[in-house]
């Protein structure tokens, strides 16, 4: 039997249809990717401590006076923030496919979930270029590195990023990881050593669309999008320059909630991308309105170092 819209709790989506979106959102985003998950309550206001350094231990004679810890406990507080998306279906198709719906959903919202958050946690930014949810976010370090600036006989791009990762670890952080921008891809399959063997072997996983794809400099690396912030066919969103950031994760925590709540309705106006509204009703559409929770910290932006290349288009 058909599944049809009516048969769909309009308040949550269905539990086996939360997690793999959940999942996968993590799988895609490169950032959560290499960060370390932490518990998030379901309520916006509830703030959940993230200690972001262990204290220091040391040795003590029998009876002796027991050491204080000589380096303190970092703590971050995190909240849930709220991300949504506005999903317009024609009524035909809500009506005579439920089913396939939901599972367009499953591949669809964990990409726009993943991108939001990479958008948010890497720039500070929400998708539309306004202030973030999250107090911290990466690319707010002070350290960079302009790739292209270190010459062929010296490492080329290869010395690039060794050199970020020597800013990194001599100011006593450790350097994890790197998220990079997909067009960066191309510049490190195509960059040779001086004897011209490639510096870069790709170890991506064809189909899995997962945001870890090899290894960089002996680290793992992840792509997103977001890194830039120019996403594909959206010709609103502008080329920032990032072309990687890279650091110490352990400086990093991210929780996700766990339930995903879903609103349909058959008469409500939105507002399209041209700032026009549009009835559901007068043009026989079905709205959509998922929405989920996620927190970031940062416990200092210190431990990571941006790399910058020439925006697209200039």
């Amino acid at each position: 039997m058909a599944l049809t819209l009516s048969e769909i709790n309009p308040t949550f989506l269905p539990k086996t249809i939360i997690g793999p979106i959940f999942e996968k959102s993590v799988e895609q985003s490169a950032v959560m990717s290499l960060s370390r998950r932490v518990p998030l309550a379901m309520t916006a206001n509830t703030a959940v401590p993230v200690p972001l350094d262990v204290p220091t231990a040391d040795w003590v004679s029998e009876g002796g006076r027991k050491p204080v810890s000589s380096g303190g406990v970092g703590i971050k507080e995190m909240s849930g923030k709220k991300v949504a998306v506005l999903i317009p279906v024609s009524m035909e198709v809500a009506n005579s496919n439920a089913a396939g719906l939901w599972t367009q959903l499953q591949a669809d919202l964990p990409t726009a979930f993943a991108r939001a958050f990479d958008m948010a946690a890497i720039h500070g930014k929400t998708m539309a270029g306004a202030n973030g949810p999250f107090g911290d976010y990466l690319a707010d370090t002070s350290k960079a590195v302009a790739l292209g600036t270190t010459t062929q006989a010296n490492g080329g791009i290869w010395g690039d990023f060794v050199k970020g990762m020597g800013e990194v670890v001599d100011d006593d952080w450790d350097y994890t990881g790197t998220v990079a921008d997909h067009r960066l891809k191309m510049k490190l399959l195509g960059s040779t050593d001086t004897t011209g063997r490639p510096i870069l072997v790709d170890t991506t996983q064809p189909g899995t669309g997962a945001a870890l794809a090899g290894t960089l400099v002996g680290e793992p690396i992840a792509y997103s999008r977001s890194v830039s912030g120019k996403l594909r066919r959206q010709s609103t969103s502008a080329d920032s320059g990032l072309r990687a950031i890279g650091g110490d994760w352990s400086q990093t925590a991210y929780g996700v909630g766990m339930d995903i709540t879903v609103r349909v309705s058959r008469e409500a106006t939105y507002i399209d991308e041209n700032g026009d509204p549009v009835s559901a009703f007068q043009n026989n559409l079905v709205l959509l309105l998922a929405e989920a929770y996620y927190g970031f910290v940062v416990g200092d932006t210190e431990a990571f170092v941006k790399f910058t290349g020439t925006p697209s288009g200039t």
